[in-house]
């Protein structure tokens, strides 16, 4: 426990008094050292909980110099003043003047007694601070402990729940992309708003860096758990102690060791799944019953699914760094064959990163380095441009269009067509089964189609924030009006993304719910997108500045 105030007033053998009537909330006041100091100034020299001792040798007198002399204590930090008394030194008693002071102040003001020396207090507080250390350790090895032996127990759920019982701090565990692994509650509960963008940054930075923030009163706090890859998140909910905040590496280790070997040991079903897309793929020709029923012996049960194609290259996923001779580019044969091996690691953990990822897990590796390429096969519902840009950061990817399951091979060869649109692109590349709309921007007039775009969009062009509006906009419509998927690729909350939308709506009068206006405003942003046209300088006016 903390020592206090009223702790050190117990003391027999100190004697300490108060010389006004503490309010008890001042006397539970946190003592954090002892010092001493007859400087008329000494706050700019504490730090902060400190109990300050003095003779008064150089004590003012006079009611307003004492006011300033308690006020300079108060702001230096200081909990509390105690002033020394006794024979031959400048009080016997407190004088009027500093204890007025000290109690409009709201500080508490003690006395020593001449046959308790200064150093005697000193003691008491450092040896009551050591005390507090002590059992302070004790508590973290004793948690630490705990943790260990539920380590040894079957899943994450054990050290979660030994935690929270431990440090009374809720615990969480989710996969990179915030699904629920095991948690500490005995039911589950939805997430803070804020816990989902806390688990965002973190995710998107892999193993490098973790993120705390406070949401309605509660403390939250996301670490990253994995050894060489990312493999899951902690979210923490409350305060933990000092005893608990020094345990926090030690849950990150064993709770990151959990998932490794989670990971290891799905290793055969990751292969199970691998071979049934082989198997699905080799049949040129398969009935629409058999394609259905591979897809749903995996856990796979949409009605459409498209294909992926990922050229791995051996990059490195957020949170782990090529290192060795792979990453030196030595032209020895020794080091390219250790180059080979590297980009094959890569790939195959990436595959497995997938395979975690996307419902069905139905994902291979072809090939072999450097030309590796990873095949997937994902419903048409699944947001896979999210996952590749977590999973697959920066590697050329091709997205297939939907079909139906025993269609899925020609999917996957589109996919594969579009790596080399990826490569030069920077971006991942999506087939589209219908050109319609890409044929009316190609032929239509430049000229008119911007001056399309501006009449629809012209209104957020003059609202305040409008290009945030219209790319809010854009995105919601291009992810199919999804708000998950549209807040996750913006980087902010569904509320935020529906508070933007319903703006918008105000300010153009359309509504996303009525198809013609729904069509005017994606053709709107498409055309946008496309850019100005080429016809040189001046040819459409630029949209006023926001607040004209």
């Amino acid at each position: 426990m903390p020592l206090r105030i009223s702790d050190l007033l117990a003391r027999p053998d100190l004697r300490l008094s108060v010389t006004y009537d503490v309010p008890p909330e001042l006397l539970a006041r946190t003592i954090e050292a002892a010092t001493v100091s007859d400087l008329p100034t000494p706050g700019k020299w504490l730090q902060g909980g400190e109990l300050l001792m003095t003779i008064g040798l150089l004590l003012p007198m006079e009611p307003a110099a004492c006011r300033a002399y308690v006020r300079d204590a108060a702001e230096g930090g200081a909990a509390c003043l105690a002033l020394g008394l006794g024979q031959g030194l400048p009080y016997q008693e407190a004088p009027e003047a500093l204890v007025a002071a000290a109690e409009e102040a709201g500080l508490p003001l003690l006395t020593v007694p001449d046959e308790v020396p200064f150093i005697a207090v000193t003691k008491a507080v450092f040896d009551a601070r050591a005390d507090e250390q002590r059992a302070l350790l004790h508590r973290a090895f004793a948690t630490q402990r705990r943790l260990t032996a539920a380590a040894a127990g079957d899943g994450l759920r054990p050290m979660l729940t030994e935690w929270t019982a431990a440090t009374g701090v809720g615990a969480t565990v989710l996969d990179p992309l915030g699904r629920l692994l095991a948690t500490s509650e005995h039911e589950q509960r939805a997430l803070p708003a804020q816990a989902h963008d806390l688990l965002e940054r973190v995710a998107a930075r892999g193993l490098r860096g973790s993120a705390a923030s406070t949401a309605a009163g509660q403390q939250l706090e996301v670490q990253p758990l994995g050894a060489r890859r990312l493999r899951g998140l902690l979210l923490l909910t409350g305060r933990p102690d000092d005893a608990a905040r020094s345990v926090v590496p030690g849950l990150v280790s064993l709770l990151s060791l959990e998932l490794e070997r989670r990971h290891l040991r799905d290793e055969p079903e990751r292969r199970r799944r691998s071979a049934l897309l082989s198997e699905l793929l080799a049949d040129e020709d398969p009935t629409a019953d058999r394609a259905r029923d591979m897809l749903r012996s995996a856990g796979l049960t949409a009605e459409r699914v498209r294909g992926v194609v990922v050229e791995a290259g051996g990059t490195p996923a957020p949170g782990r760094t090529a290192t060795g001779p792979a990453a030196s580019g030595s032209a020895d044969g020794a080091v390219d064959g250790s180059a080979d091996a590297a980009v094959d690691g890569a790939a195959q953990e990436m595959a497995a990163d997938l395979a975690l990822a996307v419902p069905g897990g139905l994902v291979r590796v072809v090939g072999g380095a450097p030309g590796a390429v990873i095949e997937a096969v994902v419903g048409e519902e699944l947001d896979i441009r999210e996952v590749l840009a977590r999973f697959a950061p920066h590697c050329p990817a091709g997205i297939g269009p939907a079909t139906a399951p025993e269609a899925v091979r020609v999917s996957l060869r589109q996919a594969a067509g579009l790596l080399a649109v990826s490569r030069s692109g920077g971006a991942p590349a999506e087939a589209r089964q219908s050109q319609a709309s890409r044929l009316l921007l190609d032929l239509g007039d430049r000229r008119t189609l911007h001056g399309y775009a501006d009449s629809v969009l012209g209104p957020l062009d003059l609202a305040d924030h409008g290009e945030e509006l219209i790319a809010t906009l854009a995105a919601w419509l291009e992810t199919g009006g999804a708000w998950d998927a549209t807040s996750r690729r913006l980087g902010v909350h569904r509320h935020t993304v529906r508070n933007r939308l319903d703006k918008a709506m105000d300010l153009t009068g359309r509504r996303l719910d009525d198809p013609d206006d729904r069509f005017d405003l994606w053709l709107a942003t498409r055309i946008r997108r496309g850019g100005a046209p080429g016809t040189g300088p001046g040819d459409r006016p630029a949209p006023p500045p926001p607040g004209r």
